[in-house]
């Protein structure tokens, strides 16, 4: 394996990335306006802890927590190009990505203080991370398997 092939592999990662987070995105829209739950601004709060960042209002809270949803997302294609270099590919490469971002994002969560360990969540937020993160995987190794051929 070259450095080239890790760098191409990203590179499709990032673009397959962004494929899957708008997926999610649509996704969340279509759950919220059926649901009525409101947007969250967990992740982007998140986020502005770790980098020392206070929006300065509601506004701009949800639009620096719409940034972070779409860099996060999209940073999401990453190990899903190096899911492809380990010689995986569609079920078991999308399987192996849902797992990768979902365990990630239950771990960060947790050990960052923004949400509780997985078991102690309600059964409908768990199921609702898996519903969504299930999207983005599966639209992210769809549009790397795409750009792949």
């Amino acid at each position: 394996m070259l450095l080239g092939d890790v760098a191409a592999a990203v590179g499709k990662g990032l673009f397959a990335g962004l494929a899957g987070v708008a997926a999610m995105t649509a996704s969340q829209e279509i759950e919220m306006k059926l649901s009525g739950r409101e947007p969250s601004t967990g992740p982007g709060d998140m986020f502005a802890q770790l980098l020392g960042v206070e929006p300065k209002g509601q506004k701009e809270r949800e639009s620096f927590s719409t940034l972070v949803h779409w860099t996060w997302g999209t940073v999401w294609g990453v190990p899903r190009g190096l899911i492809s270099l380990a010689g995986l590919r569609g079920g078991k490469a999308f399987a192996a990505h849902t797992a990768f971002v979902l365990g990630m994002d239950f771990w960060i969560y947790h050990a960052l203080g923004v949400a509780p360990p997985p078991w102690r969540m309600r059964p409908e937020e768990v199921g609702l991370e898996v519903l969504h993160k299930s999207v983005l995987a599966l639209a992210t190794s769809a549009a790397y398997e795409a750009l792949n051929r």
